[in-house]
């Protein structure tokens, strides 16, 4: 365990290094192969009914006896039933995102459950800890997926201003130097997803990960500015169609951003689970263009570790 880490000893964890929680990408074998490398492991509940949501976490558990996370999206049709669920096979902790945890964090406290958000402000960051957040990840703009407006340099020393509980930094951290990095501005643990999406055990559709594995510094974009839910995704066909749809509609008195409701419908499984990458949503962080190659969740664990502790004095293990 990383001396006087505490993100290590809350979580009962050998690493400070958080998996992602990736919807239709983060499943129980890819936690557990965290997990089982000394980091924490991640499944992501999306929109998945509670017994989807069940049966990854028995996956996890029947692969790994270390402790695992589970990503509750707060706008879910089924988030009471995962909250349920996540209860009920005792969770060690939880991350959450698209929304407040408030109706369920005494609910979390009672089962002894660590309560992580993810917030992209200093404001909401407060408002987390005083809700009783055990830790807080703070995730910049350079994050795939749903994002916000600040980035992970900027927003990580204001957060760790901002709050006593500890911190951990997303957003645009592949390495062992981002997490050095992050640590310098204050964070104490380092959530990672799109190096974890090409993990050998992660079960994303391979032109997937082929797609982030070809992906240069520049090729990724971020949809959706004016509609209030930008994302961060590859280009491709899907994100050219999208952003012509917005514009398109933007230019009319009253837009009819349903159009856009309709396209999004699935994309994500599209591209993830059934391998259109073209017409499906890669979405992907800014570090796409440092993740070279498939490797174990061991393998890139270690390799972080090593980088952080080559570059730091009196490093951990």
């Amino acid at each position: 365990m990383m001396k006087g880490n505490k993100i290590c000893e809350i979580l009962d964890i050998q690493y400070p290094i958080i998996q992602g929680g990736m919807a239709w990408i983060s499943d129980g074998n890819l936690a557990a192969a965290v997990s089982n490398a000394g980091g924490l492991g991640t499944i992501a509940a999306g929109n998945a009914p509670p017994d989807v949501v069940r049966g990854m976490i028995h996956t996890a558990k029947s692969l790994t006896d270390k402790p695992f996370a589970v990503n509750i999206m707060l706008m879910s049709p089924f988030v009471s039933e995962v909250v349920d669920v996540v209860i009920e096979e005792k969770i060690a902790a939880v991350t959450t995102g698209a929304g407040s945890p408030s109706a369920f964090a005494a609910r979390f406290k009672e089962a002894g459950i660590k309560l992580i958000p993810v917030v992209p402000a200093v404001a909401i960051a407060k408002r987390m800890e005083k809700l009783g957040a055990d830790i807080i990840i703070c995730e910049g703009m350079e994050a795939g997926g749903h994002i916000g407006k600040l980035t992970t340099m900027a927003l990580t020393p204001q957060i760790v201003d901002a709050v006593s509980v500890p911190v951990i930094a997303a957003g645009g951290i592949a390495d062992g130097r981002g997490m050095a990095a992050a640590f310098m501005l204050g964070a104490q643990g380092v959530q990672i997803g799109t190096r974890f999406l090409v993990a050998n055990e992660c079960t994303a559709h391979e032109n997937y990960k082929a797609k982030v594995l070809k992906a240069k510094e520049i090729d990724t974009e971020i949809t959706g500015m004016t509609t209030g839910h930008p994302v961060r995704q590859i280009r491709n066909k899907f994100t050219k169609t999208f952003n012509e749809i917005e514009a398109e509609e933007n230019k009319k008195e009253e837009p009819n951003m349903a159009r856009l409701d309709e396209l999004l419908a699935g994309s994500l499984r599209l591209a993830a689970i059934d391998g259109d990458v073209d017409n499906g949503s890669v979405m992907a962080g800014q570090i796409s263009g440092l993740v070279m190659a498939e490797q174990t969740a061991a393998e890139i664990i270690q390799e972080i570790m090593d980088k952080y502790n080559e570059l730091t004095t009196g490093g951990c293990c």
